[in-house]
């Protein structure tokens, strides 16, 4: 009976030959004790063999009869005992067991110090992510009081360069009725220059009413050159308070989306629904400032509109002297020019009675004379 625990390259399992020891000339004995048998089940399997036994040394069948002196085939034979001797023991077994087990129990160890140090991670990266948070909502809300800060300051001073604006257009329509309303009394002298033409003689005299009259038409003209003139500058000072104005309004808009910016962001929690880039974020302009350089911007465009509210208020003030100025000396004048009038009337009256007075006196003694001849004649 064969031993069912021996691997199939045991000599007694079948004839295979060997290329070291070439087999003698077959026996009728052999041949009927040795027939090619295959475990059952095993016949075509060769992937079990245990890969770190030792390979049984293939012995010549003619050196095992001087061990077996009956004729019969042993029951194991002294080739497979050297193949058990070649396998693990006991202790072997029990090493690679405890070896198993260490080996498990180190990855178990590591794998729970791993796990606590990701949790302990995710711990620190939570409490740190919860202070930048914090400190991000703090500076959110410190951003958001610059903001508000700057849009009352921006919008204060937007009301009154508005208000000056006005003012200033109101001076400007001022200006140009003043101008407008001029065309009549210069007409008026004009006039009566023309007039004064249309003397004959004698009278065609260089009097203080013509003087009076050309000195009102000049300074008429003066006066209108010089209200068109503060009117031109105005028109200037509209274009930059215009300017201004439009800075104003654009850092203000700047300012009101920011504000709302900052402040959708102030109000985001991490429950917030829909948290992503907040839209037209990549339409920013990549060259951003500073909080120095912004607060700088802001001021700058507030002390520009200052300026131009200060050179508008000089401008009224220029303006109402102006006024009031060409109002005297063209009041002046025609007072001037009216006594030039009235005085001349006067000499001219007086010189007139005096004539037609001649007159009369000569008519008189014409008529006398006249009177005497015809009496003597009708003598």
């Amino acid at each position: 009976m064969e031993f069912l625990g021996t691997t199939q390259v045991a000599s007694y399992c079948g004839t295979k030959k060997s290329c070291l020891f070439p087999d003698p000339a077959p026996t009728s004995t052999t041949k009927d004790a040795y027939q090619s048998y295959y475990l059952p089940g095993y016949r075509y399997l060769s992937s079990w063999r245990p890969s770190l036994l030792h390979r049984v040394v293939a012995v010549p069948p003619g050196s095992d009869e001087q061990f077996n002196p009956t004729g019969r085939p042993a029951t194991v034979l002294p080739a497979l005992r050297s193949a058990l001797h070649a396998r693990y023991s006991t202790r072997d077994w029990h090493h690679a067991n405890m070896v198993q087990l260490k080996g498990s129990e180190a990855s178990r160890y590591w794998a729970g110090r791993l796990n606590t140090d990701s949790v302990r991670l995710m711990q620190d990266k939570d409490q740190l992510t919860y202070q930048m948070q914090e400190d991000s909502r703090k500076r959110l809300g410190e951003r958001i009081s610059n903001i508000d800060f700057w849009r009352s300051e921006l919008t204060y001073e937007l009301e009154c360069l508005l208000r000056e604006t006005r003012a200033l257009e109101t001076a400007k329509k001022r200006l140009e009725c003043a101008v407008d309303e001029m065309q009549g009394p210069l007409k008026t002298a004009l006039e009566c220059l023309y007039y004064r033409e249309k003397r004959k003689g004698i009278d065609l005299v260089h009097d203080d009413v013509e003087k009076n009259l050309i000195k009102e038409v000049d300074i008429f003209k003066d006066c209108q050159e010089k209200l068109a003139k503060l009117a031109q500058r105005i028109n200037h000072q509209l274009g930059i308070n215009r300017d201004a104005q439009h800075a104003l309004e654009q850092d203000l808009s700047d300012k009101n989306s920011a504000h709302f910016i900052d402040e959708k962001c102030f109000n985001l929690r991490n429950t917030s629904d829909s948290i992503s880039f907040y839209h037209g974020v990549e339409k920013a302009d990549r060259t951003v400032s500073v909080p120095a350089t912004w607060a700088k911007f802001s001021e700058d465009n507030i002390r520009c509109s200052q300026h131009a509210r200060a050179n508008s208020v000089k401008l009224r003030e220029d303006t109402e002297v102006g006024l009031e100025s060409t109002s005297e000396e063209m009041w002046n004048q025609f007072i001037s020019t009216n006594l030039a009038f009235n005085n001349r009337i006067a000499e001219v009256a007086d010189a007139k009675n005096k004539l037609q007075a001649q007159l009369a006196k000569v008519r008189f003694t014409e008529g006398w004379q006249l009177h005497i001849i015809l009496a003597v004649l009708e003598r």
